[in-house]
């Protein structure tokens, strides 16, 4: 169902999704979260969509959780056991699987579950005023999004054990000094360079790019013979395919490959 906390646009195979709740940061409502689930929906669904962006509206990406919702909804403690488990089936923004890459395009506050969703991407830019964080130990509780799950894998583990353990954010020259961000921008270029990176993604054949994430992801749980193994099958899959047949066509007449998919 359409909804204004979250703008969606679609250009040249590329979709950008910007969080629209600026006079609060972008906080993750339920509003904002279903939509976002809707929009990630679409991306997969949608095969002109190769890459999507995900930003947020008014130098801010995400503060994280609607506290004032959370609060009036009541404790998590106060769920029954059957509901807890079924909300572990149930997808979530925490809970993202995309075969198509995500790029987070991160302003301001990147805080909590913003930072879930971050973290939730394949690469993430910032600008200089970003800053990232898990503070829900402050709060009392924990992330329970997949933030210690997944910041334990994208950086070092010490650095990773420190925020979570403290709540401490830390900002965008740690965030690119410890591999969390790819790269940093002035916030006048953070759209465009984002863009145009989902753009020269965008370009490559779609099945070959969906192929080498999942098996890049799967190396991180998988024996190093495990992943080779894994790699070379799914490089015989996409070898059968017509964009396989079709990039040494064009670069031996000397033409821009013309990728359908297929």
């Amino acid at each position: 169902m359409p909804s204004e906390t979250l703008v969606f646009d679609h250009t040249d195979h590329v979709a950008v999704l910007t969080l629209n709740r600026p006079a609060v940061r972008n906080a993750l409502n339920r509003e904002l979260s279903a939509a976002l689930m809707d929009a990630l929906q679409r991306v997969r669904e949608d095969p002109a969509i190769r890459v999507a962006v995900l930003t947020g509206a008014g130098r801010t990406f995400c503060a994280g959780a609607d506290l004032k919702e959370r609060a009036q909804s009541g404790r998590a403690g106060d769920a029954s056991p059957a509901s807890i488990i079924e909300g572990n089936r149930t997808p979530s923004v925490g809970r993202i699987s995309m075969d198509k890459p995500l790029i987070a395009a991160v302003d301001g506050y990147c805080l909590a579950a913003g930072f879930e969703l971050a973290l939730a991407c394949d690469l993430r830019l910032c600008t200089p005023d970003a800053k990232f964080g898990l503070p829900e130990i402050v709060r009392g509780f924990f992330p329970g999004g997949g933030g210690p799950q997944r910041l334990m894998r994208a950086i070092p583990q010490a650095v990773a054990m420190e925020m979570i353990l403290t709540g401490d954010p830390i900002d965008a020259a740690t965030a690119q000094h410890i591999g969390l961000v790819s790269r940093v921008v002035p916030a006048e270029d953070l759209l465009s360079t984002a863009c145009q990176m989902a753009q020269r993604i965008a370009s490559h054949a779609p099945l070959a790019v969906r192929a080498v994430k999942e098996v890049a992801y799967a190396a991180l749980d998988e024996t190093l013979e495990q992943s080779l193994r894994f790699g070379s099958t799914m490089r015989w899959i996409i070898g059968q395919t017509e964009d396989a047949r079709e990039g040494p066509r064009a670069f031996t007449e000397r033409r821009e490959p013309r990728y359908e998919g297929r």
